[in-house]
């Protein structure tokens, strides 16, 4: 006759294959999905550094005030100003940055993008 294993073996070992599953869950997403949402993420940066340079270089508003231009949604992406550069930089955690520069005359320029 088996004798049965304790109650909390058990549900270490479904903890253990629930986390595997987890990891397994994610690793499929993130090969089904990563380029769409590297690409929404730049697309979403690119805007934020280009709104975020026109209002703090062109209209001459404070760099937090800025975000009150962003489309909803946008709430991940954080602005950072290089004073001395004239140009803003948007992030997304984990993503790509992007920069737009302020150039007399022209305005806020974003840099090139990458081709993939």
């Amino acid at each position: 006759m088996a004798t049965p294993r304790p109650a909390s073996s058990t549900a270490r070992a479904w903890r253990s294959r629930l986390g595997w599953l987890a990891l397994l869950a994610l690793a499929l997403t993130a090969l089904l999905y990563g380029r769409a949402v590297a690409r929404y993420a730049h697309a979403a940066t690119a805007y934020g550094a280009r709104a975020g340079c026109s209002c703090h270089y062109i209209e001459g508003r404070p760099l937090g005030d800025c975000r009150k231009d962003f489309e909803p949604g946008m709430a991940l992406v954080t602005l950072s100003a290089d004073g001395q550069a004239r140009s803003i930089t948007a992030r997304i955690a984990l993503m790509t940055p992007t920069t737009a520069t302020f150039v007399e005359g022209a305005g806020c320029q974003l840099e090139p993008w990458p081709r993939n």
